[in-house]
């Protein structure tokens, strides 16, 4: 059996305010020419199919529509739920989709219960565990303490029972959405710690044939047996260095027995670049990141005016512009001096952070500004730039 390995999708989101679901789209018709070229029996996707509980339609539409066209595909899909998804929502017609060869599981009252699939070699039992919130069942499962360990523990004490009950020859996939120890976040991942504990023991899910793990988005080999396969796209500059992909994992008739690596398409890279402003501007190395989608250090001190505005004239999708750190805490001001006005303050903080004094526009607009918050407006008088209190 082939089984093509994908989790957070996150239809829907948004990449520092830039639309990503034309990216996304392009991301399923990749996935569909994986199905038909690897000669794929089935996809797993390891939750978060969408970014929130509540999606947009937009989103919604996109995932109808990847379902659709993997249920008219060679493949059969198991999808379990994230804890970006709305388990009702995702799981509404679960029941319907059955019959088209898309199972999809959202209840933790379904763990336990496989997808029962085969091939030549007899059944394989897909064990999709929804996002199991320690918090819910607590009480419904008699959890010994709340946390995600003891959440899906009790979880594979559940498939387990349903394993040993079946022949021996019979192999085992699992679908977590978990942060299981070993693996590393990116910036990108909603915390879902409890009492500041989120991660999962590896031998959690010793015995299993291959569990596909889904939350983290880069991907990770934790065991031959145990992945995560990473989201399809980078969802935040600290994903810039991973290569975004799918897993395509074969099972034999003993089990797990290959894994390689199916690269994702990039639509627009990202980049991350630092240096003084003229040298970003100028420099000819840069000329290959031009297009990308960029996060922009901007070293000067004092910090160059309109930096933004002189970036996107060379790299057109600058998305962040960022200062030094030190430089920040090197210009963090100081206290003020008694009897300053707020006016005299306004202009002291400014020339602090940014180096160089306000000009005389500037200080009437901040005179302006600090006017407009004062019960009595004529209480401060113009301070040109050059001028104490």
């Amino acid at each position: 059996m082939r089984i093509l390995h994908t989790s957070d999708w996150h239809l829907g989101r948004s990449f520092h305010r830039e639309g990503l679901l034309g990216h996304q789209a392009a991301f399923v018709d990749h996935l569909l020419e994986v199905v038909e070229y690897e000669g794929v029996d089935v996809v797993v996707v390891s939750g978060d199919v969408y970014d929130r509980a509540l999606p947009h339609v937009d989103a919604v539409a996109l995932a109808d529509e990847a379902f659709a066209r993997l249920a008219a595909s060679r493949a059969q899909v198991v999808v379990s739920s994230g804890n970006h998804d709305s388990a009702q929502r995702l799981g509404f017609g679960s029941r319907l989709m059955d019959a088209a060869g898309v199972f999809v599981r959202t209840d933790a009252g379904t763990v336990g219960t496989p997808v029962l699939l085969g091939d030549e070699h007899g059944d394989v039992a897909i064990h999709a565990l929804p996002y199991l919130d320690p918090s819910a069942l607590l009480e419904p499962w008699g959890l010994t303490h709340r946390s995600h360990e003891a959440a899906l523990s009790e979880a594979m004490t559940r498939v387990r029972r349903d394993l040993a009950a079946r022949p021996a020859s019979t192999r085992s996939v699992v679908l977590a959405h978990a942060f299981v120890a070993g693996a590393t976040p990116s910036e990108s991942e909603r915390d879902i710690s409890v009492g500041g504990v989120s991660r999962v023991a590896t031998s959690t899910f010793d015995g299993i044939d291959y569990t596909a793990l889904g939350h983290l988005h880069g991907p990770h080999v934790l065991s031959d047996a145990l992945r995560y396969s990473g989201s399809p796209l980078a969802y935040s500059f600290s994903e810039a260095e991973q290569v975004k992909g799918s897993w395509l994992v074969e099972l034999g008739a003993g089990g797990f027995e290959s894994a390689h690596w199916v690269d994702a398409p990039v639509p627009r890279r990202l980049s991350r670049i630092r240096g003084s402003l003229d040298d970003l501007l100028l420099d000819p190395a840069l000329a290959d990141r031009e297009d990308d989608w960029v996060q922009a250090v901007v070293t000067d001190v004092p910090r160059p005016a309109r930096a933004m505005e002189q970036l996107r004239r060379r790299f057109p999708h600058t998305l962040v512009l960022q200062f030094p750190a030190a430089a920040v805490e090197a210009n963090t001001p100081a206290p003020p001096a008694p009897g300053r006005s707020d006016h005299g303050i306004t202009l002291d903080f400014l020339a602090q952070v940014r180096g160089v004094p306000a000009t005389d526009a500037e200080s009437a607009l901040l005179l302006q500004a600090v006017d407009a918050c004062c019960h009595d407006p004529d209480q401060d008088v113009l301070v040109s730039a050059g001028s104490g209190a």
